[in-house]
């Protein structure tokens, strides 16, 4: 019996080592994230903000009724638009999408060299601090121009155009 009890302590004893172990050397949710280019963004989210795609940065407006440029024209016989509001919606869109690629671009780099100082091994709480600010900067402004574009669109449809269009959406 006491063999028995000594086994079983012994054994207890082992998986608790061995769970302790184990979670001593679990990996990171990050792991593999270390080779990226830029640590912070994935290449898809590169991808995205370098060709000016929403990345969901209109969806206070999207969900509350203001449609965006870019879905009503890909619905444009749906919702019956005119040639005008095509023309109209068309160049909205081409205006927004270079603003919205050079802001992109603006991020890109913007974390492109919040890595690098961080990859230096000299960053420092202030250079932070400023390279935070100018980040949420560009990244509010390119959220802007997302939501402006849809009020921008918006106003450019009938009330019967902007149902039809929640409609098709699935809103």
């Amino acid at each position: 019996m006491k063999a028995i009890l000594a086994a079983l302590a012994a054994s207890a004893l082992l998986a608790a080592h061995a769970a302790e172990h184990a979670h001593q050397h679990a990996q990171s949710p990050y792991a593999g994230q270390q080779s990226r280019q830029i640590k912070a963004l994935s290449d898809s989210e590169v991808e995205d903000l370098l060709k000016g795609a929403g990345m969901g940065y209109a969806k206070a407006a999207e969900l509350n009724r203001y449609p965006g440029p870019m879905h009503a024209l890909e619905n444009a016989d749906a919702l019956e638009l005119t040639g005008s509001q095509r023309d109209a919606l068309a160049v909205l869109m081409q205006r927004h999408k270079a603003e919205a690629r050079t802001l992109g671009a603006e991020v890109v780099s913007l974390e492109r060299e919040l890595d690098k100082l961080f990859a230096s091994r000299a960053a420092t709480a202030p250079q932070v601090d400023a390279l935070l600010t100018r980040i949420a900067e560009r990244t509010a402004a390119l959220r802007g121009s997302h939501l402006k574009t849809h009020l921008q669109a918006t106003a450019l449809l009938t009330p019967a155009q902007i149902d039809r269009y929640n409609a098709l959406r699935g809103y």
